[in-house]
């Protein structure tokens, strides 16, 4: 990619090749990046906070930096959810009430961000507070359709080229789904890894940090620099035999889309040319795990947003009111039971992915839902979220309306390498083509 004009197509592994020969600067990205955005955002909108001139001085400073001190996402803009703390732009949670606020200090992955060498390029949209409303942001493949949530504009971004890597997170679906929506690869490492420190707090419990990239090894790449020191490897293994997977074809909670799953099914099929895959269920009081999940995360939302929502009820959405009033209802004995609920599960469920190198199930319904009045259906990563396991979205299919259809991978706890590697083998099997 010798021109200028592509140079916004470049994955970050390669962005940081370049960067590190000498061959493209940090300003000349930089440059390449707000060409883009200016050329597309109108009809996207993925950005919450964006300057231009932020963004060329951030790089000039990178540029300047001698070679010995270069990290390994040396000069590299980042889009950042805007739940995340940034110290040097407004973190505002999508709503008015939190118009302008400036936080004192950046969030613990921000700071590891720039300790890599990267910057922070703006921040992108996030529904209000991390939950149900929609943002302003459209889907970038079809501006009638949503690009999902919470981490809305993180998906968008990336999916247009905006900036090769952001951050988002997931409580229920938010990194999984619009990445699927969006025709990225999400990545939702196994909770904990990344810290959430300075992070907006929905479910303490339930709450995970997660990355948008365009390839699996991206993926790696990014959420190494932000996880925990050895948390997740910054380069993908190669796997050493064709995997062993299981398939989740559905999930008890959710009804899929025939036609949209029948996409997902074809790159199943197209795994097992090489691939055992092993079909399963959920059986049991597994079967009625979104509804651990549900009481968890509204017990906590409510506890957590009290005195938010004491103050400014008038301002918040009837949603989110609606779904705080459940929550403060909720017994204390009913959220310690699906505490102890949870824990069961993650016990039994690692036992039962005993065996397989991971998890095939769809990441969301369907492809991204028509309309922008909802961020569409999150059940198909409730499971993973509620278990704290790491899960990816590949893109693998277009469907009707030229939309993005994904598959879902997910591992135990601690299993992230494993399951990059199997991602990055699937990804090589499946050839997912962009349409840029």
């Amino acid at each position: 990619m010798s021109d200028r004009s592509s140079w916004h197509a470049l994955s970050l592994v390669e962005a940081r090749a370049r960067l590190a020969s000498g061959v493209l600067t940090a300003r000349g990205l930089a440059d390449a990046w707000l060409a883009r955005v200016a050329a597309t955002d109108a009809r996207i909108e993925a950005w919450a906070h964006l300057d231009p001139a932020r963004v060329r001085a951030a790089a000039d400073r990178l540029d300047a930096t001698p070679p010995a001190q270069r990290g390994p996402l040396h000069g590299i803009g980042i889009g950042v959810k805007d739940i995340i703390a940034t110290a040097d732009l407004p973190t505002e949670m999508g709503s008015p009430v939190h118009a302008g606020h400036r936080p004192a200090a950046d969030a613990a992955c921000v700071a590891r961000v720039k300790a890599a060498g990267g910057y922070v390029f703006g921040k992108t949209v996030t529904t209000a507070y991390a939950f149900l409303d929609p943002g302003k942001t459209r889907n970038p493949w079809h501006p009638g359709h949503t690009p999902g949530g919470s981490s809305s504009g993180s998906a968008a971004a990336v999916a247009a080229g905006h900036v090769p890597g952001a951050l988002g997170t997931q409580t229920n679906g938010s990194v999984i789904r619009p990445a699927a929506y969006c025709g990225v690869v999400g990545f939702k490492p196994t909770r904990g890894s990344i810290a959430l420190d300075g992070i907006h707090v929905f479910s303490e419990t339930l709450d995970q940090a997660g990355t948008f990239t365009r390839s699996v090894a991206d993926a790696a790449l990014l959420a190494h620099a932000v996880a925990a020191p050895g948390a997740v490897a910054g380069e993908v293994a190669i796997v050493s035999r064709p995997p062993r997977f299981a398939y989740l074809a559905q999930f008890p909670w959710t009804r899929l889309d025939c036609h949209d799953d029948d996409r997902v099914e074809a790159a199943v099929t197209r795994l097992r040319r090489r691939a055992e895959v092993v079909p399963v269920e959920l059986t049991g009081e597994w079967r009625g795990a979104d509804r651990i999940h549900r009481t968890i995360m509204l017990f906590e939302a409510a506890r957590n947003m009290a005195g938010l929502q004491d103050r400014e009820r008038a301002r918040l959405s009837p949603k989110l009111n609606a779904a705080l009033d459940e929550g403060r209802a909720i017994a204390a004995a009913g959220y310690e039971a699906a505490l102890r609920g949870r824990e069961r599960a993650i016990g039994e469920l690692a036992q039962w992915m005993r065996g397989f190198d991971a998890v095939l199930a769809p990441p969301a319904p369907s492809a991204a839902p028509a309309g922008l009045d909802s961020t569409g259906d999150p059940g198909c990563c409730t499971l993973w979220s509620l278990l704290g396991f790491p899960a990816l979205t590949l893109p693998v299919d277009w469907a009707g309306g030229g939309l993005p259809i994904g598959l879902q991978l997910a591992a135990p706890a601690g299993a992230d390498d494993r399951l990059l590697a199997v991602a990055r083998w699937c990804e090589v099997q499946l050839s997912f083509a962009s349409r840029w």
